[in-house]
């Protein structure tokens, strides 16, 4: 399975940050359920990530909200 790599404008400077597609897919899935630009639902999930990876952080933060919709 290969990386897709995407830049992002956060907070005014630019990232670049490589998923899966199916991470890509979640995460654009998700950005739209709450009406936000996917570079906004990134910019949040970085705030809380303190010492992770910014890819890995949104890996676990999709896992996270996976776990909760199952419930």
């Amino acid at each position: 399975m290969s990386l897709i790599k995407r830049s992002l404008t956060i907070k005014g400077h630019s990232t670049s940050i490589s998923l899966e597609p199916e991470f890509w897919e979640a995460l654009q899935l998700a950005a739209r359920n709450r009406t936000m630009s996917i570079a906004a639902l990134v910019a949040e999930i970085d705030q809380t990530r303190g010492e992770s990876n910014l890819s890995s952080a949104i890996r676990v933060w999709l896992l996270d909200l996976a776990q909760k919709n199952r419930r």
